[in-house]
This record gives structure tokens, sequence and C-alpha cells, in this order.
């Protein structure tokens, strides 16, 4: 069982030659940062069998990293890493020796404007025209980095979700005059080690997995300030409430299967009748024709031809695989 099963997703194969390079032309990747984002990247990318080259001012960072990495090393072992096949990890002096020689550049550098963009002047003439130079901010966009300077069509958004080494979620993003081959290559690279990749349509800030994130927590913010809950009992909620459930299947299509007729659309038909407006601190959108339509295609599309039952079947299988490995894993009745 796997994610691929519930919403019908297959990674992408078989693409078209780029003007930048492929994941089989990656071996080498730059990593500039080592913070928790940056060194979590760099542990998925040795984990992958890939030589990492470094980059960090902060004094300490060497100590920091090789923390890091003892501590998530034992988790990709289990997830099937193995030693015999880790990569090489050597250290930079400055950020443009770090690039000279990659092939492919992570840039988790702490989240401050104008250093980020200092990063970008000093590198983008040392990597090779053919590398895409990939962002992990999750508060700035390619058109904020780039203001005031020559816009590079190759660097993008590779946005993760933290720690980098388990979590699978990149979400891949670019400003208008971001190249959509880079996009594609980076899409291509992060599937290669591993990665589920969101390629968004164009970039807003927060991107899409922060703002599914920000509305939860705000809404748990709510309901302990009004004193309708307590921490203890939101923590419940989610770890034996929703994530279960979550694992399978997002919102979307727990809601288009979970509807008595008409999928999604007859959800939205019915919403006013229920007391949904009246659970959120967060008004609902206007369900317009075209948002209606828009959650149907969608919602129809992670179908994939499949029927209410065998939806619900699939599931159920990928539910009590999680409730398994929750007791398996001594989860206690809040979390961890």
């Amino acid at each position: 069982m796997n994610i691929h099963e519930i919403c019908g997703a297959q990674p992408n194969s078989g693409r078209a030659m780029s003007a930048f390079r492929g994941p089989d032309r990656v071996r080498r990747v730059a990593c500039l940062g080592t913070g928790l984002i940056g060194g979590g990247f760099v542990a998925l990318f040795l984990a992958r069998g890939l030589d990492v080259i470094v980059w960090d001012l902060a004094p300490d960072a060497k100590d920091r990293l090789d923390q890091l990495l003892t501590t998530a090393w034992p988790t990709l072992e289990r997830l099937g890493m193995r030693a015999e096949d880790r990569g090489t990890l050597s250290w930079a002096s400055t950020a443009a020796e770090a690039v000279t020689t990659a092939d492919f550049v992570q840039e988790s550098a702490p989240e401050r404007l104008e250093l980020k963009r200092a990063l970008y002047a000093s590198i983008e003439s040392a990597a090779a025209l053919d590398v895409v130079i990939a962002t992990s901010t999750s508060g700035f966009s390619i058109a904020d980095l780039q203001a005031g300077t020559a816009h590079s069509t190759r660097v993008v958004v590779g946005h993760p979700f933290n720690p980098p080494y388990l979590i699978p979620l990149v979400e891949v993003a670019g400003a208008v005059h971001t190249s959509r081959e880079a996009l594609i290559a980076a899409e291509a690279f992060y599937q290669s080690i591993g990665k589920v990749v969101i390629r968004m349509d164009h970039e807003i800030p927060g991107f899409i997995a922060n703002h599914l994130q920000a509305a939860l927590e705000r809404e748990a913010m709510h309901l302990v300030a009004e004193g309708h809950a307590t921490p203890q009992q939101i923590d419940a909620a989610v770890v034996h409430g929703l994530a279960p459930r979550w694992t399978a299947l997002g919102p979307c299509m727990v809601r288009h299967i979970g509807s008595s007729a008409g999928g999604i659309s007859g959800y939205f038909e019915r919403f006013n009748l229920g007391s949904e407006r009246s659970l959120s601190h967060h008004n609902p959108p206007e369900f317009t024709p075209e948002f209606i339509r828009a959650m149907e295609e969608g919602c129809r599309a992670m179908e994939d031809g499949r029927d209410k039952a065998t939806l619900t079947a699939a599931r159920d299988r990928m539910v009590i695989e999680t409730l398994r490995a929750q007791r398996q894993a001594g989860l206690s009745r809040h979390g961890i």
C-alpha cells in the first residue's frame, strides 16, 4: 500500500531532453546552509548516494551538522538506506566554490532577504549554466529574492517539510519568468530521491502546505483561547482522529467519498443546511460554479476510475496500517 493507491497520482517518467541536468546527471549537490532544513537535506542527499559539498559560515556549523547526521542516520536506515551506499561529504570555504562543481544547488540559508540576495549574486556566475538552483525558503518568493537584480530563469523554490530526510513533501514553484524546464528538472530530481512533489502553477506566500497547517493551528489557538478545548484535547483529536484518516485521504477526497450523493459537488449543495459554517473562525469562499467545478474535476481525477467502494476499502486498509504503526510505536493518547 502506498500513497498512490489512494490518490491515483503516479511519479513522472520518460521526460524529454532539457536545458537543465536531469536526475541521471546529478551526482554532486551543493548545500548552502546547514540548519534544520539544510542539514536535513544533507542527510537525505547522502543517504541517496549523492556526494554533497557544504557551505555554511556559522562557526559551529560542522559540529551542528555532525550531530544532525548522527540523529538522522538511524531513521534513514529504518527507511532502507545502507551505510555502504552513502555519498561523500566535503566542505567549501565559499558559496561560489561549493556550487562550481555541483550538478544541483539547494540553498537553505537563514530567512533574511538581503543575505539571500547577496548569496545569489555570488553563486549565479559560479554555477554551470545547466544547473538548477533551488531555495528552501518558506517566506520569500522568487520575485522577492531577485528584486533589483537580473532575473535568473533557473532559480526555483524547493520548499520541504521538516525534517527533509523524513517527510516526503517538497513544493516546487517559480516566478513568471522562471523556466518551465528548470521547474520540471527540479521536480524530476526530487522525485528521484523519493520525494512527493507538488509543482505549483505559480507562487503564493507560504505555498500550499503551510497555508493548511496555519489554518489548523490558528483554529486550535481559538479553541484554547475561548476555553473550548485544552492543548491535550486538540492534539488527541488530531493524532487519533484527523491524522489516521488523512494518512490515506486528504480533506478534498474525504468530503468527496463521504458525500451520500453526487460526490463533492453534492456536499456543496447541502453545505448551508448543516452546521459547517459555525465550525470555523475561517469563512468559506464563495461557492461559485467555477470553484465547484474545479473541486469536482480534481476529485474525479484522484478517483482514477475507481468507485466509492474501492476507494473506501483502500482508505480502510491504509488507516488500519496507520493504527497498527501507532500502537507498535507506543503512541500515547496525545502523541509522542
